[in-house]
């Protein structure tokens, strides 16, 4: 039995502590807001975030985010990405010297640009942290349906030791070094999956989200590896994996959120419908700027930038994509 603090008490934290509990670790998870946790501890059901998904009586609701973290074999960060920064500074004073932090939550900081691994060292520089990502909505964890993941660290023994602790007969859990291009991949594939929701939301075809999605995947793969990921990640679970499911499921709340703009809602009417954080929206200017920095062509990226932020219609974001310049699809493919 290992000690575990799980910081985040929404749809992820909820559902990698049922997770966890199952393996039979002793579980412990933080909520910053009371009536969260008051109303979880009460019920063990996460009704506004997870309605069904029961929490084991074992495990244990805190505010405390000290009882959350001290003593902790590893503390898994489950907060939505805008609040990791935040969260990850509250925790630091109780953090100990080499303690093992896995990153869950998606996404890139705004103005650092760093991923959120980075955030998470940069506020608490004597923890070891390592990322788990993957096709994984925690709709279906929490209902143990059988889902792979990947696992990122720079220590193989710190990959392994984590592998073992959350791996089970519906949970497999692979193993890799490349932190950076699980979190890249992680990241960008919710913005490509607010723009194969725009298609959806328009009413296109399967064709027009098939390529839309490939291509979204070229564009995630060239900033990544850029950016100094593997290219064999990027076709891997936090890959292609991740944006598959992301871009296609009932359950994806970027895919969901750009159905609606698609449909014409505003970015307004979109947050209050979807009434949960849109990792996508968050990290599209930061996948932009990137992209920029680095001289890396991302055409869904910017278009659907213009969407979000500059007032350009859906249909015609996606009439530019189709009339853009004539290409090859790979650059590095010749002809003898």
């Amino acid at each position: 039995m290992n000690k575990i603090g799980i910081l985040g008490a929404g749809t992820w934290g909820t559902a990698i502590g049922i997770l966890l509990s199952d393996n039979g670790h002793d579980v412990t998870m933080w909520s910053k807001i009371e009536k969260e946790a008051k109303d979880l501890d009460e019920s063990r059901d996460n009704i506004k975030n997870l309605p069904g998904a029961i929490l084991p009586e074992q495990v244990k609701i805190t505010l405390d985010i000290k009882e959350a973290c001290r003593d902790k074999d590893i503390i898994v960060m489950a907060v939505a990405s805008p609040y990791v920064r935040v969260t990850a500074k509250e925790a630091a004073p109780y953090i100990k010297e080499g303690q093992i932090i896995v990153n869950v939550s998606k996404g890139l900081e705004n103005g650092t640009l760093l991923t959120l691994a980075d955030v998470i060292k940069d506020e608490i520089p004597q923890a070891e942290v390592a990322v788990l990502s993957g096709p994984s909505h925690a709709e279906e964890v929490s209902r143990r349906i059988p889902t792979t993941i990947v696992v990122g660290s720079s220590c193989k023994k710190t990959a392994h030791y984590i592998q073992d602790i959350f791996m089970n007969e519906v949970f497999r859990v692979y193993t890799s070094p490349d932190t950076i291009g699980i979190e890249l991949g992680a990241a960008l594939k919710n913005v490509i999956a607010l723009a194969a929701g725009v298609i959806d939301g328009l009413g296109l075809g399967d064709n027009t989200k098939a390529a839309l999605m490939t291509r979204g995947m070229a564009e995630i793969s060239r900033l990544g590896v850029e950016m100094g990921g593997c290219m064999e990640t990027f076709s891997g679970l936090s890959g292609m994996g991740d944006l598959f499911v992301t871009c296609t499921s009932k359950h994806s709340r970027n895919r969901n959120a750009g159905v609606l703009i698609g449909q014409g809602y505003s970015m307004e009417e979109v947050a209050k419908k979807v009434n949960q954080a849109i990792e996508g929206v968050n990290t599209a200017k930061a996948a932009l700027t990137l992209a920029r920095k680095y001289n890396v062509e991302m055409p869904i990226v910017e278009q659907i930038n213009m969407v979000l932020f500059e007032g350009k219609s859906a249909k015609d974001a996606a009439t530019d994509l189709l009339v853009r310049d004539k290409r090859r699809e790979y650059s590095t493919l010749e002809w003898d």
